[in-house]
């Protein structure tokens, strides 16, 4: 009787389930998606109701394969990518791969991975979502259009190699009006003022200013406004008697939050942790899929990291329950189970993130996980065992008192109860603020009085939790989008980070003002939160597909021709003149960032560097005075001067362009500058050309190459070949070395741009004894030094670098 083949998206979810399925199943691995749309042209047929063409992702065949020998040998094949709009549609393009080999095919998902949750899936298996898998063709068809038609504009007029993206360049705009606003703010000098006052009752204790003639102070708004105002009623209070107005206690609840979702996860990881909404997220998933703990094995211990629902299945509220009586307490539990109302427009097709077993306490585990598991995991561990406690009770104490023209407010928390709390790293017993007994009418004593000059602030940069936190609001991208929009506004240099917040680059800025002037439905927020909300409505079958994209279409195409024929280069004039020839300087974009360029180019060719000072206004960058090196050129005897280039420093001829000489400098440790000697070349070979020796050299970038000795008479040369054949199928190239722009050295076929298979580290000409794949590499990481790895994506084979 033939075997029933169960195929997920990774390895590590292999190894997991096949540790509790019987031997009645083979469990695979697509290792992601294995269809897309073309990398080199649109791949969609505008003419023909936008119908999509896609194929096998390069690399990928070898897999498509291995599934398909799979299927044409099992009883039943059932898809198990993720539960989500992704995961449908790797599931759609695997069963349209396989359905000529195995008519038999169905599709089950499960929120966790455990025996119950995948023997309960495979008991209800199903059909592929088609309506699913269409929203999410809708959503790749939109962003392929939107991408490769405006960003061809964009190169013309902006930059070349940038983009456009449908969510992120409205993410962008968000950052470039948050800037925008910080730019226009001007600041308002207050003075806060707090009293120290003593009643018959010790201890003393501060109060702030809560009003002044009759109204409420706060920073803007009814504030004391200058030195003046503050030393008039700095003397008034002085001379004046401080008396208790009133004194109002009660006894107040606090509820515990709900369990996680995507977005809430990503906010706090990053709040608490500083980890990005990426980093959250792959942690997550490696928690999600499991992980080795000792002799429990291989085990999840998440459930799906992907939702926007704060539902809690009935048997996770009752294994809590049990935990919570044993661990705290009956009085720890609350009188009914705990339940959470999911928020409007949440799509509820998943439960909250929340630990499978909440039997596996943090601690329990803390030897087998990296420390960046362990604090996600117990942050998750906590939120959700908290949910479903008892509420935290506090006893408050609010006091009002009057001084001339001026009511003081303190307030006043003790904790009576911690409930949820005691659940927490920290259950607040230490933030108890209690103040004297006091009582109306009671007359206090001024014991300190302080006042300080203050200016308003601008509103803050977006940090990582609070821009996840505004799309969430605004509708804008989905919990799995999250952090794809967050990487590619940083990747694009749209935006850079500082002290953990976005500030948009002059190029985030520039093509953000393009975008909106020539494509303002596109950049609308609410435009692109109800186009989400369609593609919902797609996903539920409510809206067709095609007629989505019919509709998109109307307003984007004579948009996209307008937006050809009008954008105009851009070119941020400023009121700086150029010191050559009088003309204008201008912003202008380059390979190594942005610059101010004289607007006579190319007649003149004067270029500055520039900052912006915090109202935006643009400054030259006075430039340092050179370093006296003390090194003379050995070619034409002027002096070496330190110049910069994308890779780092050098010295370069101050003789240039009439003398190019160029050497590497170190320091030693008094700072003083050391010419690098250049290594002689070695002789590896005979040039097939003239016949001269051939000679192994490095290029500027680091990567090695080899030349003819007799150069520049003979021009042979050839990449450093590192003796590997090229694995990918039906090459016969050799991997070779290259360095990136950047000066990262990697390994690429030597028949690109024919074949452009490509990895980081140095190739070892020896199949992976776990996939096959037809070579390994040898890294080096922190955690693992030197060792050799599967290069191939998905699988996590390694060794060290010694057996």
């Amino acid at each position: 009787m033939p075997k029933d083949l169960i195929i997920v998206e990774s390895p590590a979810k292999v190894k997991t389930i096949s540790k509790f399925l019987g031997k009645d199943y083979v469990v695979d691995a697509s290792v992601g998606h294995v269809r897309d749309l073309p990398t080199r042209d649109l791949g969609v047929d505008e003419e023909n109701n936008f119908a999509p063409h896609y194929e096998i992702i390069q690399g990928k065949e070898d897999v498509v394969k291995r599934l398909q020998n799979a299927a044409k040998k099992a009883g039943t094949v059932y898809l198990a990518p993720d539960p989500d709009r992704e995961g449908e549609a790797i599931a759609w393009h695997v069963a349209e791969l396989l359905k000529e080999c195995n008519g038999n095919i169905r599709r089950i998902q499960f929120n966790e991975i455990t025996p119950r949750a995948v023997k309960e899936a495979l008991a209800h298996a199903q059909d592929l979502d088609e309506n699913l898998f269409d929203s999410q063709q809708a959503r790749r068809i939109l962003d392929r259009l939107v991408g490769y038609k405006i960003s061809p504009i964009l190169w013309k007029n902006v930059k070349r190699g940038i983009s456009a993206g449908r969510v992120q360049s409205v993410a962008l705009k968000i950052l470039v009006e948050r800037e925008k606003e910080r730019r226009a703010f001007r600041p308002d000098e207050y003075w806060p003022f707090k009293v120290l006052l003593a009643g018959e009752n010790p201890p003393p204790f501060w109060m702030d200013l809560h009003k002044l003639s009759g109204k409420a102070v706060k920073p803007g708004v009814n504030h004391v406004g200058t030195q003046s105002e503050a030393e008039t009623l700095e003397k008034a209070l002085k001379e004046g008697s401080f008396v208790v107005d009133s004194v109002q206690e009660k006894q107040r609840k606090r509820s515990p939050l709900p369990p996680y979702i995507t977005s809430t996860l990503q906010q706090d990881a990053n709040r608490r942790m500083g980890f990005s909404a990426k980093r959250t997220m792959s942690i997550a998933q490696r928690l999600y899929e499991g992980v080795e703990l000792g002799v429990r094995g291989t085990t999840a211990l998440i459930t799906y990291m992907r939702t926007d629902s704060v539902r809690i299945a009935k048997d996770a509220q009752d294994a809590a329950k049990e935990l919570i009586l044993d661990r705290f307490g009956a009085d720890y539990y609350p009188p009914k189970t705990r339940n959470f109302k999911t928020k409007g427009g949440a799509q509820d097709a998943h439960e909250a993130i929340r630990p499978v077993d909440v039997s596996i306490v943090p601690d329990d585990v803390k030897q087998y996980l990296p420390a960046e598991q362990y604090k996600l995991y117990r942050l998750i561990w906590q939120r959700f065992v908290a949910s479903q406690m008892a509420v935290a009770t506090f006893w408050d104490t609010t006091v009002l008192v009057t001084a001339p023209d001026t009511v003081w407010r303190a307030k006043g928390e003790r904790m009576l109860f911690a409930g949820f709390l005691a659940a927490m790293d920290k259950a607040g017993g230490d933030e108890d603020t209690e103040l004297p007994k006091l009582k109306q009418g009671d007359e206090l004593a001024l014991t300190e009085l302080k006042k300080e000059q203050k200016f308003t602030q601008p509103p803050p940069r977006y940090s990582e939790a609070s821009l996840v936190k505004t799309l969430e609001e605004l509708g804008i991208g989905r919990p799995s989008t999250y952090a794809a929009i967050i990487s590619t506004l940083l990747d694009r240099e749209y935006a850079v980070q500082e002290d953990k917040r976005f500030v948009p680059t002059e190029l985030g800025f520039t093509v953000s003002d393009q975008l909106s002037e020539h494509f303002k439905a596109l950049m609308d927020v609410g435009f692109t939160a109800d186009m989400e909300s369609d593609l919902d409505d797609v996903a539920e079958g409510k809206k067709n597909w095609e007629d989505l994209l019919k509709t998109f279409g109307d307003d984007f195409y004579p948009t996209l021709d307008k937006a050809r024929k009008e954008m105009a280069r851009s070119q941020q004039v400023t009121g700086i003149k150029c010191e050559n020839c009088g003309k204008p300087m201008a912003v202008k974009f380059g390979k190594t960032g942005e610059f101010l360029g004289c607007t006579g180019f190319p007649a003149c060719r004067t270029i500055k560097n520039f900052t912006r000072d915090e109202q935006g206004n643009i400054h030259v960058a006075e430039r340092e005075k050179p370093e006296d090196t003390g090194v003379t050129c050995d070619k034409c005897g002027r002096p070496m001067a330190i110049k910069q280039s994308r890779r780092g420093e050098f010295l370069g001829c101050t003789g240039y362009p009439d003398c190019k000489n160029i050497v590497n400098f170190t320091r030693d440790e008094d700072g003083k500058i050391q010419v690098v000697e250049s290594e002689k070349p070695k002789v590896v070979g005979t040039c097939p050309e003239c016949g001269g020796e051939l000679l192994l050299k490095k290029a500027r970038t680091g990567s090695r190459f080899i030349a003819c000795s007799n150069y520049p008479d003979c021009t042979y040369a050839a990449p450093f070949s590192t003796g590997v054949p090229c694995p990918r199928e039906g090459c016969d190239g050799e991997l070779v070395e290259k360095s990136s722009r950047r000066g990262k050295l990697f390994y690429s076929c030597s028949n690109y741009p024919k074949c452009d298979y490509a990895v980081w580290n140095w190739p070892v000409n020896e199949p992976c004894p776990e996939c096959g794949h037809p070579i390994l590499t040898r890294k080096t990481t922190k955690d693992k030094g030197e060792h050799i790895a599967c290069p191939k994506k998905g699988c996590g084979y390694t060794r060290p670098a010694g057996e």
